[in-house]
């Protein structure tokens, strides 16, 4: 299947791990229609969302680093689609713009819900230092921003951060050791899909 050309936006990064040029993020308009992300927040509210943890699975519930509700959509027969848009987008942008070493998509989908009046995540970064390592981090934006105040995904460029695009449907990418943030829900609620791709360590 051929996939669908679209208009990227890419951000050049002053340094890397893995060679050179590699960009701090790269963004992916209409990743998915407005029908999809319905479609999807569905799927991930009938998991029942749990208070979100720092860390694993196994990480521990701290509300003041992250404030949020998770749930994990594995690839059923429901989600099976997911998987295979995400596949694809994300294999043809690592191939041009990122050019990692990726094993793939190990951990399956985390859905994520923050809320008003102080949904969010702190400055952190998603590389994992055991197992098989975050190297390509996805985050897709599944609320219209019309319905939402905050909740800017921001990524720290050097010692400035930088407020992401928050297009319905949009796909965000960048390197899994870069600095970001979610900055608190100020009305409504955001709901977004992550995803982490992994591989051998950077050299």
């Amino acid at each position: 299947m051929k996939v669908k050309k679209r208009n990227i936006t890419v951000r050049p990064y002053a340094w890397s791990f893995d060679g050179d040029n590699v960009p701090t993020w790269a963004s992916v308009p209409n990743m998915f229609t407005a029908e999809e992300c319905k479609k999807i927040i569905e799927i991930g509210n009938k998991l029942n969302p749990s208070v979100a943890v720092v860390g694993n699975n196994k990480g521990t519930k701290e509300i003041r680093t992250r404030n949020s509700f998770t749930s994990w959509i594995g690839p059923s027969d429901d989600a099976k689609w997911i998987y295979e848009k995400v596949t694809r987008v994300v294999t043809s942008v690592n191939k041009e713009h990122f050019k990692f070493n990726l094993f793939g998509l190990t951990e399956g989908f985390q859905f994520t819900k923050y809320n008003a009046p102080d949904g969010h995540y702190t400055a952190h970064i998603d590389k994992m230092y055991k197992g098989p390592i975050r190297k390509l981090s996805l985050t897709v934006q599944l609320t219209d921003p019309k319905k939402y105040k905050g909740g800017e995904l921001t990524l720290y460029e050097g010692a400035d951060p930088t407020l992401m695009p928050k297009e319905l449907g949009m796909g965000l990418l960048f390197p899994s050791y870069v600095l970001h943030r979610v900055t608190p829900v100020k009305k409504g609620t955001r709901y977004s899909l992550v995803a982490w791709f992994t591989g051998k360590n950077f050299t």
